[in-house]
């Protein structure tokens, strides 16, 4: 990426954040959040409470971009099919058909996603990784751009699933939206007479753009100092005491391919450490494993990756080549 790129990625990440500021108020470091982990090729998890703007954002995000979004409620019965389509017998042509479900859209909110079975919520795990889904040994690629964001519910438990680390580890980042400050409260309070939904964006860009976007996000220069400093980072969580089980190696890459963003989002053709540090939290956080005894002590995954953050010095100046 040349400088005059990185500044062209700058104004466009700036505008389509500012887009997004004008449905869900006083939010920035989330929607931030949330188009990076588009960029990145990747998908995001929020854990929040009902009624913060999930759905507001996957669909403001979609508009901004000119995209399709769907919204998936996971419940108890809900099947695989349900989620990725299914194949149905023609009688006229006497051929199957295959009747695309709700995942082939470019934003994908899957609320609740806990409340789902094992089996339903595996339906996704395809998909999000390869970008494709495979019904009756048929393989039907999703279009780019491409992004899952599901949500769960911290508080109630009740009648849900827990996600398999294995699962988690897919998701690019883990977050949440929260509520919004006093200010952002009253501005929200004096728009009430109209609904959620009556708001439509303006597209910023177009879907090809995301992907050429995606493309020059890539090619941002990656000190070998920076590669060192997040390898270090992710083994000091997998020696720390209180862990069972660090982050893993799609996590490191995870850390750089975000960290890369990031900097194209800021205006640079290059990382900083800086760029790891903000990013450390909502990308590794979610792949740790405690240990039980240290999670009854109050240790948590964020407050963990705070002191391995203290505890690793970034690099001061960059190696040879």
């Amino acid at each position: 990426m040349t400088p005059e790129q990185a500044t062209w990625f700058s104004d466009i990440f700036g505008r389509l954040v500012a887009n997004v500021e004008q449905v869900l108020l006083g939010k920035t470091f989330v929607i931030r959040l949330s188009f990076t982990a588009l960029l990145s090729e990747g998908h995001l998890l929020l854990e929040d409470y009902p009624g913060t703007g999930k759905t507001s954002l996957a669909r403001a995000i979609s508009q901004s971009v000119q995209g399709s979004t769907t919204r998936i409620q996971f419940t108890p019965d809900l099947l695989p099919g349900d989620i990725t389509g299914v194949t149905i017998y023609d009688q006229k042509s006497g051929e199957f058909e295959f009747h695309r479900g709700p995942v082939f859209s470019n934003i994908v909110l899957a609320d609740e996603i806990n409340r789902a079975s094992p089996k339903t919520q595996s339906a996704l795990l395809e998909v999000m990784e390869e970008g494709h889904v495979t019904v009756d040994g048929i393989t039907h690629p999703v279009q780019p751009p491409f992004m899952v964001i599901a949500t769960q519910n911290p508080i109630e438990q009740a009648g849900t699933y827990r996600l398999p680390e294995a699962q988690l580890d897919r998701f690019l980042m883990k977050t949440s939206i929260g509520y919004p400050d006093h200010a952002s409260t009253l501005r929200i309070l004096e728009g009430a007479g109209q609904k959620a939904h009556d708001v439509t964006l303006p597209p910023i860009i177009t879907q090809d753009v995301v992907v050429e976007m995606g493309r020059m996000a890539r090619s941002v220069h990656v000190d070998p100092s920076i590669n060192d400093y997040v390898s270090r980072l992710v083994e000091a969580t997998r020696t720390a005491t209180e862990v069972r089980l660090g982050a893993s190696v799609r996590g490191a890459l995870a850390l750089v391919r975000t960290a890369k963003t990031l900097a194209a989002a800021n205006g640079r053709h290059y990382v900083v450490p800086d760029d790891i540090k903000q990013l450390a939290e909502p990308v590794l956080a979610h792949r740790l494993v405690l240990d039980p005894e240290a999670e009854f002590d109050g240790v948590t995954a964020s407050g963990l990756l705070g002191q391995v953050l203290l505890e690793t010095p970034p690099p001061s100046e960059r190696q040879a080549v």
